[in-house]
């Protein structure tokens, strides 16, 4: 019988990976599926740990295993400690998400399963984002798949951000993530004192189950609602954003000295007699940048110098680690949550003037055509000769600014020589057809109080443009680099439109006499032609908009897949790793194959789907604080008109954004006349059932502001001037001639 147990692990299929991983490897996730299956009906735990021929000193890291693979719901354990493999019992694992409104949605964690409904009923025992097992129980009255709660395999939420509702005799706390519907409860020992209308941390004691309300305790009172930062402070904590470094890391970035000693330029070339310079924005402190471009013969030698962070956060250490969790910084309006502590991010790492730093430079050969002909990647010591800004390089370049370009007289030719390279670059980027929207940025305008003043457009100069060209320049050698060498990094990818987008774009582009071409493939060539046959109509805004939407979400991958949009066969980030986790790792994949070394990187999917998800993470939160920020401006705005435009249509309203403030409201369904409206996916648009008048993206409206709600971070607006129109036979007819 030993035999045969030991001839089983001896067939285990992932006994090399396992064997590489661990020092005492145990059988592997799909060995233990494979032999439970096998098995034929559930197994207790004290007979597989027999079957499987697993030792005294290796049952508490297999005990740990079946931990792991219940948590993801691979199997299923109750209380008898009986072991059930959850695809024979038909069981779905995944995460909750959990709606305003109270009912919620599992997500799975296979997606060739559609997401499963879950109704407020069973939806009361969890809380948002917690790991369930469901068991799909039927179908609800609109045809989605229903599910019950069978096991909850974890609950994530441990500290809540609230807002106190009720402060007399029991205090209740309701969310500030509106996706979790239940309040909470805390008793008179654990409130604090705090006040109706407080802002809160709560720490869960409770956690809700059926029949069970959840409780808290308040851990810390944050402030009002009026109170400067406080939309920051909710944000941090509603989306669970690292915002503290642990004392290990701040004492490992506090260990390197202000300086870089000599000694650590062994190895590396000097470039510090090259006038290299930064080029940011006004209020950037951490420069991760410099660049620098000489005439070649038929070319240009253009150099880009990054921060070499990963000289400073090794594998494994408090600061790595803090690093990974973070993925990224986080840039919220007047504060920054950065990836590492300043002493780094603004400091030893950051490519501050007339210092000598560490850095890794990309050194590529232009040819007249704007194509990189050789290209060569080693560490370097720099020392940049200036802190230059956007506004200041287009005041010298563009604006003739003399006294400018007399302050900046050594400095004036180097950008001359950048404005020739990136000119070459732009050239070749049309020949690609790089994608290019006309989009308009904002940026808000504090006052004293630290609440919007005013927001205002902002416009990218040709200094924007230089640094970007300069950088995709060099992220898609980073990105060769990987490729050539077979290195393990991570690729940065936009992939084509799905089938069910291409198809929606298509119809809708038919009622303007607009085709896409490129047929079930199209490339960035075919966007682009049809960009350009749109440009200077007047519904070139909505033509974008909707051609912008119908792309999908550039994602991290370990696979390169190309980028869509870029119009490049495979793309990296590489010129920011004092931000981005996966610019580190890029760094860290490059060096190691400049060394000649094995590469040391694990985990690469892991990563990648990680760093993929606290970008979207970081979006969600400084999204939250701009609708915040944006509310409280327009408190006192409430009975005013203003125009504006149809920026998004759903299935219950109009998404208007305002002239010159671009602020957004949402006109609600039941606010478009005496009428049934519904949503017309295709078009874009709600329509009318009887009148058949339309209402869609890019229309114009005029609109009075009836309700700010700070709460929720909602703007309501309703219709001035009546219906739209239903469309006459003059506007058909110069639909057909386009045609």
């Amino acid at each position: 019988m030993k035999n045969n147990n030991k001839n089983i692990r001896d067939n285990d299929p992932q006994k090399e990976r396992e064997d590489t991983l661990y020092e005492n490897p145990i059988p592997s996730r799909e060995l233990i599926l494979e032999v439970m299956t096998n098995h034929g009906v559930p197994i207790k735990k004290d007979d597989l740990i027999n079957l499987l021929d697993i030792k005294k000193n290796e049952i508490i890291f297999f005990e740990k295993r079946l931990r792991a693979m219940a948590r993801q719901g691979q199997i299923l354990i109750n209380r008898k400690d009986i072991l059930c493999v959850s695809e024979k019992l038909n069981l779905i694992s995944g995460r909750v998400m959990g709606h305003p409104d109270g009912f919620g949605f599992l997500i799975p964690d296979d997606k060739t399963v559609k997401d499963i409904f879950l109704s407020p009923r069973e939806l009361s025992q969890v809380l948002n984002n917690d790991r369930v097992m469901v068991q799909v129980t039927g179908q609800d009255r609109k045809g989605r798949l229903e599910g019950t709660i069978v096991e909850i395999l974890e609950r994530v939420n441990k500290i809540i951000v609230g807002r106190v509702v009720q402060g007399e005799g029991v205090t209740i706390v309701a969310a500030e993530d509106k996706r979790i519907n239940q309040d909470f409860l805390i008793s008179h020992n654990d409130d604090m004192n705090a006040k109706t209308g407080q802002v809160v941390e709560i720490e869960v004691t409770t956690q809700p189950a059926r029949r069970v309300k959840p409780m808290g305790k308040i851990i810390k009172i944050l402030g009002n609602y009026n109170d400067s930062g406080i939309e920051i402070e909710i944000a941090l904590r509603k989306h669970h954003l690292p915002y503290e470094f642990s004392s290990e890391a701040l004492h490992q970035a506090e260990t390197y000295s202000k300086s870089v000693p000599a000694s650590a330029h062994k190895g590396r070339k000097d470039l510090r007699n090259l006038p290299l310079v930064t080029i940011d924005g006004e209020t950037a402190r951490d420069f991760d940048d410099a660049v620098y471009a000489v005439s070649e013969k038929d070319g240009w030698r253009l150099i880009v110098a990054i921060a070499d962070v990963s000289s400073y956060v090794s594998p494994k250490t408090p600061l790595d680690e803090e690093a990974l969790e973070r993925g990224n910084s986080v840039y919220f309006p007047r504060r920054v949550i950065p990836m590492l502590p300043e002493a780094l991010s603004n400091g030893l790492c950051s490519l501050n003037p007339n210092v000598d730093r560490l850095c890794m430079v990309c050194d590529m050969l232009i040819n007249d055509k704007g194509k990189v002909t050789s290209y060569e990647f080693y560490p370097s010591v720099m020392n940049s000769r200036a802190r230059l800004t956007y506004t200041i390089v287009d005041q010298i370049l563009n604006q003739n600014n003399r006294e400018l370009q007399s302050e900046y007289e050594n400095i004036v030719p180097h950008l001359i020589n950048l404005q020739k390279v990136f000119d070459v670059l732009f050239e070749q980027r049309q020949l690609r057809s790089a994608i290019e929207f006309d989009s308009t940025e904002t940026t808000i305008i504090f006052n004293d109080q630290g609440k919007i003043d005013f927001i205002k457009p902002v416009y990218r100069n040709q200094a924007h443009r230089i640094i970007e060209e300069c950088m995709l320049s060099a992220n898609v050698c980073a990105a060769d680099f990987l490729l050539d060498n077979n290195s393990n990094g991570l690729f940065r990818n936009h992939e084509t439109p799905t089938p069910e987008k291409l198809e929606n774009l298509r119809g809708f582009l038919l009622e303007f006499g607009l085709s896409l071409s490129g047929g079930d493939k199209p490339t960035s060539k075919n966007y682009g032609e049809l960009i350009k046959k749109v440009t200077g109509r007047p519904d070139e805004h909505l033509l974008q908009t909707v051609l912008l939407r119908s792309m999908q979400q550039a994602v991290y991958s370990k696979e390169n897949k190309g980028h869509f949009g870029l119009a490049y066969e495979a793309y990296t980030h590489f010129t920011s790793p004092i931000r981005r986790y996966p610019d580190l790792i890029v760094h860290r994949a490059i060096k190691e194959k400049l060394a000649g070394k094995k590469s040391s990187i694990k985990n690469i999917s892991q990563i990648a789907m990680h760093c993929s998800g606290t970008e979207r993470k970081a979006d969600d939160a400084t999204r939250d604080v701009e609708s915040w920020l944006k509310c409280y401006f327009m408190q006192d705005k409430v009975g005013k008109i203003f125009e504006g435009t149809v920026a998004g249509v759903t299935g219950f309203g109009l998404f208007v954004e305002l002239d010159d403030i671009y602020i957004e409201g949402l006109l609600h369904v039941t606010e478009l006349g005496s009428d049934y409206f519904a949503y017309d996916k295709q078009k874009h648009a709600m329509v009318g059932e009887r009148t058949s008048a339309q209402y869609r993206l890019g229309d114009r409206l005029k609109v009075k502001v009836v309700r700010v709600d700070l709460e929720t971070s909602k703007i309501d607006f309703s219709l001035v001037g009546g219906e739209k129109r239903k469309k006459n036979k003059i506007e058909k007819k110069r639909i057909k001639k386009r045609r």
